[in-house]
């Protein structure tokens, strides 16, 4: 009976079936089988990537949504996924869609935008393995893009754009009061300083008072009779030179100058009349 040749390439695993009907597996090198009755099938065992479609998803809050996964996986048991699904990579995909759209479903907006990080965690968690199932392993799985729709979208840019606005209004208020609190301060520091230089001028002036007075009260403390009279005769002259009659004299002394006004009124009329 002629025999039929059959390379098994490296990373791959064939399945020989006799009649249809799984017999055994050969790794990977040559192998011979019975043409007709026996069959092999190559299993490839390598990471293979897998895009899945895009598709619509509702968050909590009845907001939709627009996910893009993509995923590596790898064959794990050959004999599983070649005869107990009849697609494997097909349920294996619809798994994964299932449970992100129960994952994202318990989510509000807000957070499913932010939490794309944790989303993939908590994916790769309720997948886990699929070995027992598909004969598959999920070795990477990552979600590349979460779009709200147009009509979200139009939302959001409003929403942003008002933020923007309040903000703006905001920093221009906080400017305005900073404005308003440094030149109140600096006009207050002006009249403090204003207050302080005429408190040290009216110091200085009374400092200065203070110091003639006591020079002056040093210097009477040291005059004798001979002094005062002397100011007495100064007073008297420059009372002389006017027109008034009237003399303040001490007491002691009413006797001596109480002529003097009429004296000087009769020499002035005496002059008149020559």
């Amino acid at each position: 009976m002629p025999f039929g040749i059959k390379v098994v390439r490296q990373n791959y695993e064939g399945l020989v079936e006799n009649w249809g009907k799984y017999k055994k597996t050969i790794q990977s090198g040559l192998h011979f089988y019975v043409p007709f009755m026996q069959k092999v099938r190559s299993v490839s065992l390598a990471m293979q990537p897998k895009t899945l479609r895009r598709y619509s998803i509702i968050t909590k809050d009845n907001a939709e949504v627009t996910a893009s996964v993509t995923l590596n996986f790898h064959v794990t048991d050959a004999v599983k996924y070649q005869y107990e699904n009849t697609d494997s990579v097909e349920s294996m995909s619809q798994l994964v869609r299932g449970h992100l759209r129960d994952i994202i479903g318990r989510m509000e907006l807000n957070e499913v935008l932010g939490s794309t990080a944790k989303i993939n965690q908590n994916l790769a968690i309720a997948i886990g393995d699929l070995t027992n199932t598909y004969g598959i392993n999920v070795d990477r799985i990552n979600i590349d893009e979460l779009t709200p729709s147009s009509a979200i979208q139009d939302a959001m840019d409003k929403q942003l754009t008002a933020d923007r606005e309040r903000q703006a209004e905001i920093s221009k208020a906080e400017g305005d009061a900073q404005s308003i609190q440094l030149r109140t301060k600096a006009q207050n520091e002006a009249l403090i300083a204003t207050a302080n230089a005429n408190a040290k001028a009216t110091k200085l002036k009374a400092d200065a008072e203070k110091y003639r007075i006591d020079t002056v009260q040093s210097g009477l403390k040291n005059a004798d009779a001979k002094y005062f009279e002397n100011q007495s005769i100064n007073a008297f002259s420059e009372v002389a030179k006017s027109d008034s009659n009237l003399i303040v004299a001490p007491m002691d002394k009413t006797n001596e100058f109480g002529q003097m006004a009429t004296l000087k009124k009769i020499f002035k009329d005496d002059k008149n009349k020559q």
